[in-house]
């Protein structure tokens, strides 16, 4: 992280360059370009990237769910873990391992403000499961906070 200086009659200014949700490597959450060439950033509030699942409907055989967000949802960078409720938050992440947990199955996406359920979070994917879960990651593949999560029950739609 790098440290700008500034310089005021009778008093120096310092301020921390480059803010990033997660750690200082070059998996963290920040460093992109917008289509006009302006750098953009995509990292947490301060109280964290969380989703919100808003609505779940019917799509043939799969599941349409609709969420909100208060970060802007990118694959390449803070993104949505998708799952089923029989992992946890700390096992659809990278790093389960050093989480002490065995790696569960998810789908990554950054499709905002619906996605439609498919791969390990397919309907015919989700074993005894009636819950679907979302969690924030970053670019790594790393939960964010696996304590901010949020799940609805499908019974109904199953």
């Amino acid at each position: 992280m790098g440290v700008a200086r500034a310089i005021v009659p009778g008093l120096v200014v310092l301020a921390a360059l480059g803010a990033a949700c997660g750690d200082d490597d070059d998996s963290s959450t920040t460093d992109a370009t917008s289509e006009n060439g302006e750098a953009t950033q995509n990292a947490c509030p301060v109280d964290g990237c969380s989703i919100t699942i808003s609505d779940v409907a019917p799509e043939g055989d799969e599941l349409r769910i609709t969420w909100s967000a208060n970060f802007d949802p990118d694959f390449s960078k803070n993104h949505i873990h998708v799952y089923w409720d029989t992992y946890t938050a700390d096992q659809v992440t990278d790093d389960a391992a050093a989480r002490g947990q065995t790696q569960g199955e998810w789908v990554p996406t950054g499709d905002y403000p619906e996605f439609v359920s498919e791969g390990a979070v397919s309907t015919s994917a989700r074993g005894d499961s009636t819950t679907v879960c979302v969690t924030a990651a970053d670019r790594g593949h790393i939960v964010l906070d696996s304590a901010i999560v949020d799940c609805r029950d499908v019974s109904d739609l199953l």
